[in-house]
Order: C-alpha cells, then structure tokens, then sequence
C-alpha cells in the first residue's frame, strides 16, 4: 500500500493491488494499515480494484471515518466500482463516505511517495 503525502496534510492511500473483496477476514488488514494515518491527517482511500464488499468491508469503512472523526481528520473513498457504490447507497452512506472532490498529490506542488506504516 502506498500513501502519497501532500503539503496539505491528506493522504491519498492505495489499498493494496490484491484487494479484490473488501470482505470479512481482508477488512482488518486494511483497518490496521489506515487507520494510524487518520490519527495524523485526512485520508482518502481508493478502492479503484475492490469490485465487492459486504458487511464487514462496511463495518471496516465506518471504523475508519469514526477514527478519523475523533482526531478531527475527515476519511474519504474514491474510485469506487458500481457494486461497492450501490451497496454503500443501500446503506445510505454514499454521501458519507464517497469523495467526488478529491485533491491528488499530483496537484501539490511539494509531493512525495512513502510507503504506509
């Protein structure tokens, strides 16, 4: 998982590229990898290649903005297939949880890659 760091204090987080299925027993990994990250800055997480989630990928999802809410950060996904946007809007989070305004660390001028904790 990579993590582009900008100026402006947000991270745009990759999930990792075998991240298929944001489902029970894969959602931990990814809680445990995030998380941290929300304690310092506001986080967006692309989903570009998770094409299924179930209850405990959106379990893991409203931990990670709760997480980012009690530090005062703001947690975000992006790129999120059509199946993973209807089951967000099933459970009415789209409008929570999915980012349409999102500011990559290709328009920062001071940008760099590190790897996540």
């Amino acid at each position: 998982m990579n993590t582009a760091l900008c100026q402006l204090e947000k991270a745009l987080v990759t999930a990792p590229d075998d991240l298929t299925e944001l489902v029970r027993g894969e959602e931990q990994c990814l809680v445990q990898r995030v998380a941290p990250l929300l304690r310092e800055r506001d986080v967006v997480l692309d989903l570009n290649r998770v094409e299924r989630i179930d209850a405990a990928g959106i379990a893991a999802l409203i931990s990670l903005y709760s997480t980012a809410r009690e530090h005062g950060h703001s947690f975000a996904v992006k790129c999120v297939s059509p199946r993973v946007a209807e089951m967000l809007s099933l459970v009415r989070l789209d409008d929570i949880l999915i980012s349409h305004n999102v500011v990559f660390a290709s328009q920062c001028e001071a940008s760099f890659e590190r790897p996540a904790a």
